[in-house]
């Protein structure tokens, strides 16, 4: 999840109203979320990632107004005009079709702005952005740039510009080489003959989307005017996350002005945080929670959320939603909202009103002797996400992609996928942990989602040591399978992932039930680990 930090004092000063801290801390994660932690004022707090717009400190204060029932329902911000403008060429379609922009003014850059403004801008590529495939923002100082503005796309060979972080001209090229952001993200544009670029004109570089800004454009803490630009591969997104980046500026007392967007014959104004309208029925909500409320109820609730509610004949409500709000997707959101504007911890509590009787699944009795073992081997058990990437399954461990279930519509890149193995999972926990002393030990009975998308359960278990190595587990294993009553055959193999040499499989009935051994240098080093590791997993259901 998100991880948002803030300054008490600093978040005061936004909300325009007086709220103790131990208040704040017991009640703002029932909106949807989790502190961290908290040290003195500052305050670190993880929110669901299906609210980006709560991905600042800005859409905290903004949220916590309603929330708190200082100003109930709808946030509105003034949009003034402008003559700024933006022109899409037909040639960039192909590449990044979509772009959206604002300007804002009478911006105070002071430095908890800054920091904000860092990390909503980093969050919502990661988020809503799929790590820039989708939406990628550009935030410049405005009076750096002479408008009206081209969006284009170049020969990568035919433009240079100074790129941010950067003191000599690169070509476009150059950057996807040779620069740390135009090497992580050079993979969004791979296949394309040109490139993406949006300049101004006299020909200066703003932007190189979804890479990297100009320094000519860098914001300071001298800046007061904002351009900003958000390109992506759809256009609702574009919007949402223009519109969570300019109303953040505005409560910080920025003042927003439209732009012109001129897109294939087409005039859009943007930002247009116009609010979507909804309807729900009282039936609907109480079916589905369970509860009584009448209409009134179920307003108050909404307008708790920063929504307007109001009623629209009998049984119905009539619901706005606000332009920022990218969850609202269908009745059953808004029904959510109802359910935490009323509280989850005053929902009330009762008894099953059915009398069953539980028992032990078949194969319990075995995955608890597991446990035991591996325990008393000194390992600590962990449970991990069934969810990870394609990345870790099969690029990290040297492994060719094969079929794997993916999830249609991910809420980010990080967990798009089924894991198809425990072995990464288990390594990313230790990637996190690296600042914790040596050894460490540590095993997971989990499953795992096979190539006919059919769940498998496995145990697996990975040491980091400077002097773990391969005899110290195989004895592992060995120790592992003689406890379990049984008799398998060990093998010499190969395995991308592994030190040739210092490999095996585990054999049973004619079957490979696993594998263990040293794992290769080159995958230590791609889960950003250094000292030497041994691991090994098996197939849990051939040890019956």
């Amino acid at each position: 999840m998100p991880l948002v930090s803030f300054n008490y004092n600093d978040f005061i000063s936004l909300l325009g109203f007086q709220i103790s801290k131990d208040t704040l801390i017991e009640k703002l994660p029932m909106i949807g979320g989790d502190f961290s932690h908290v040290s003195g004022d500052d305050i670190n707090i993880e929110f669901f990632p299906n609210r980006p717009d709560l991905t600042s400190v800005e859409g905290i204060a903004r949220a916590s107004r309603a929330f708190f029932e200082f100003q109930t329902g709808l946030q509105s911000y003034t949009i003034d005009a402008s003559e700024i403008s933006l022109t899409v060429d037909p040639s960039v379609k192909k590449v990044r079709p979509y772009v959206t922009t604002a300007y804002v003014k009478n911006v105070t850059m002071s430095h908890e702005l800054i920091i904000s403004l860092m990390g909503l801008q980093e969050k919502l590529h990661i988020g809503l952005g799929r790590n820039r495939k989708k939406v990628a923002i550009g935030v410049h100082n405005a009076a750096a740039v002479t408008p009206p503005f081209t969006y284009k796309a170049v020969d990568p060979d035919a433009v240079s510009f100074i790129p941010l972080g950067k003191d000599e001209p690169m070509t476009l090229r150059e950057i996807l080489k040779h620069h740390e952001k135009g090497v992580d993200y050079a993979h969004l544009l791979s296949g394309y003959k040109h490139y993406p670029l949006i300049l101004d004109a006299q020909n200066n570089v703003l932007s190189f989307p979804p890479i990297i800004n100009g320094s000519l454009t860098e914001v300071t803490p001298h800046t007061k005017e904002i351009f900003i630009d958000v390109t992506g591969t759809e256009r609702k997104a574009i919007n949402y996350a223009l519109n969570i980046v300019t109303t953040a500026l505005a409560e910080r007392g920025g003042t927003i002005y439209s732009t012109r967007v001129h897109d294939e014959g087409k005039t859009l104004k943007s930002p247009d945080v116009t609010p979507s309208q909804h309807k729900v029925s009282v039936d609907a909500v109480n079916t589905l929670l369970g509860t009584t409320f009448q209409a009134k109820e179920i307003i108050h609730c909404l307008k708790k959320m920063g929504h307007n509610a109001s009623e629209a004949g009998t049984g119905i409500i009539a619901v706005e939603t606000a332009a920022w709000r990218s969850d609202i997707l269908h009745t059953v959101d808004l029904i959510e909202d109802v359910a935490v504007g009323y509280g989850y911890d005053v929902f009330p509590q009762d008894f099953p009103k059915a009398l069953t009787f539980g028992g032990t699944l078949k194969n319990q009795p075995l995955l608890e002797g597991l446990r035991s073992i591996m325990i008393g081997l000194g390992f600590n058990e962990v449970t991990t996400f069934v969810l990870s990437n394609e990345k870790d399954e099969f690029e990290r461990m040297g492994l060719k992609k094969t079929a794997i279930v993916e999830i249609e519509n991910p809420i980010g890149e990080e967990y798009n996928r089924l894991r198809v193995s425990l072995l990464p999972s288990l390594l990313k926990l230790l990637r996190e942990n690296k600042h914790h002393p040596l050894p460490q030990q540590i095993f997971e009975v989990g499953a795992i989602v096979d190539q006919n998308a059919k769940n498998q359960t496995c145990i697996a278990a990975v040491k980091i040591d400077a002097k773990a190595h391969f005899t110290e587990c195989k004895a592992l294993v060995e120790t592992l399978l003689r406890e379990c009553g049984c008799k398998p055959i060990i093998k010499e193999t190969m395995h991308p992932g592994f030190i040739e040499g210092r490999c095996a499989m585990v054999v049973g009935q004619e079957t490979q039930i696993g594998i263990f051994g040293e794992l290769h240098p080159k995958t230590i080093q791609a889960f950003s680990l250094e000292q030497p590791i041994i691991a090994f997993e098996l197939h849990i259901e051939v040890l019956h």
